[in-house]
């Protein structure tokens, strides 16, 4: 069975490829048509909001079953932020090394026991006939003073986790324990029941 990934991100299609191609999906990406995904405007207030409208717009395009996920970091002591903002914190969109020092500064000075956070991961999956259905991950953890490892992406290099720096971490080990894995733990279940229903 065809399932499209409505995502530019390579990370993230790597992390949901890892979990559906098992499952015995044929994954297809952008890469896979004719012409490129439009840019979705991100007008939700929610992670799960955000990433329907994704879904929707890869649903529009390729007429399959089409997953998005919306995900991003919410810091404690900056009130949720960067929060659904996570990917253009510091005003462009995706840049990793901007968000990062952003943040830094935004923490400059806080102690340890006011850094917590937690990374959020929705994923939306919508379906040809109408149906549709939401998942949430989350990961908790602190964030560090100086960014460490180069592995995963975003705000990983900041992010530890129980298990680590999740820019230290394999990614078994992180798809372990990440918000986006336990999404899809939640969200392979999800689709299961919807296929078999």
């Amino acid at each position: 069975m065809k399932i499209f990934i409505a995502t530019k991100n390579q990370k993230k299609l790597e992390e949901l490829s890892r979990i559906l191609l098992p499952l015995g999906f044929e994954v297809l990406s952008e890469k896979d048509l004719q012409k490129p995904l439009p840019e979705v405007e991100e007008t939700g207030t929610t992670f799960e909001e955000n990433a329907i409208l994704k879904a929707e717009a890869g649903l529009k395009q390729t007429g399959l079953i089409s997953i998005a996920d919306d995900s991003g970091l919410c810091v404690d002591y900056l009130n949720g932020a960067p929060g659904i903002y996570s990917a253009r914190y510091s005003g462009g969109h995706g840049n990793d090394g901007d968000n990062n020092k952003k943040l830094l500064e935004e923490l400059k000075g806080v102690p340890k026991e006011k850094r917590t956070a937690y990374y959020v991961a929705a994923i939306a999956c919508v379906f040809p006939d109408g149906r549709s259905f939401t998942v949430r991950g989350e990961c908790h953890g602190h964030i560090a003073e100086e960014e460490t490892g180069n592995r995963g992406f975003g705000y990983d290099p900041l992010f530890i986790s129980e298990k680590g720096c999740f820019g230290l971490l394999s990614a078994e080990e992180k798809d372990s324990i990440s918000h986006r894995g336990r999404a899809l733990v939640k969200f392979k279940e999800e689709l299961l029941n919807c296929l078999k229903g």
